[in-house]
């Protein structure tokens, strides 16, 4: 990722920072300029290992916004941020807009279109950043409509690997490469379960899986809270994520997740003496 190098000998926390109007986990809370960066800023105190900071909203019926305004928005947060200790990813699939958030620092493209859009791989192949890319079917204002599958597991993963081939044939090397099953992007609650329960599968190829479960729609439906009340559930979700082999959590709440990966991975790893140190 640019000047840094992350290790996965541990789950690893992506902070989520929406400088949108119109997301739908946190509705505009931290659209403002000064807001989002005093957000970033809370969040890398609280622990978090990357920062993704997002100008358009993706939420489900969600309309584009021009690349000078998502660059408008995402500008200060990456001047504040971007050269700091912690990497910034951008969350973007427009090739100007990531090639503008890279030469202002980013460390990581994160990309719902897995570089599909014409221009991204080179935007990204030609610089030496991280990479994420991300099934969805369809696209955010439509793609929740009716979503179907034969078999969501397997049509993820061949997507993916499909996508993963171009990177390399793009020249992206596959140690900057992530890959994101989508939760929630052209997905029903048994699609994200069911590949909840196929990370195992997914993370067989080798590379990295990020799971973005954070207050989703089906986190809802299990427990019937209302979008700003799923903390406890998202949580859950992350660690059930890890449990199956995701390697990063996007997440909105960092020092929550940040507890609770702490206690799984001391459990997992053994990782106090007999004196509790």
């Amino acid at each position: 990722m640019g000047r840094f190098t992350l290790a996965l000998d541990r789950p690893l926390i992506m902070g989520v920072v929406n400088v949108t109007p119109d997301s739908f986990s946190d509705g505009g809370q931290f659209y403002g300029a000064g807001q989002a960066v005093e957000h970033a800023r809370r969040l890398v105190d609280e622990g978090v290992d990357i920062l993704d900071v997002g100008g358009e909203s993706t939420r489900p019926g969600s309309s584009s916004v021009t690349a000078a305004e998502e660059l408008r928005r995402i500008a200060p947060v990456l001047e504040a941020m971007a050269h700091g200790a912690v990497p910034v990813s951008v969350d973007t699939s427009k090739p100007e807009v990531m090639r503008a958030a890279i030469e202002a620092g980013a460390a990581m493209i994160n990309d719902i279109y897995a570089l599909r859009q014409p221009g991204a791989l080179e935007a990204v192949a030609a610089r030496d950043v991280g990479v994420c890319v991300m099934h969805m079917q369809g696209e955010p204002r439509t793609m929740q409509d009716d979503p179907a599958y034969g078999d969501v597991v397997a049509e993820v993963k061949a997507f993916l690997d499909e996508r993963v081939a171009a990177c390399a044939a793009a020249g992206i090397e596959r140690d900057r490469i992530v890959i994101d099953p989508g939760f929630g992007f052209g997905k029903k609650a048994i699609h994200n379960l069911e590949l909840i329960r196929g990370i195992p599968a997914l993370a067989a190829s080798g590379l990295p899986v990020l799971a973005g479960l954070s207050r989703k729609s089906v986190l809802g439906k299990i427990t019937g809270r209302m979008v700003g009340d799923r903390i406890h559930s998202s949580v859950a979700a992350a660690l059930v994520a890890v449990a199956r082999g995701a390697r990063i959590v996007r997440v909105h709440d960092v020092a929550a997740t940040r507890d609770a990966l702490a206690v799984w991975t001391a459990v997992e790893a053994q990782g106090m003496d007999r004196n509790g140190r």
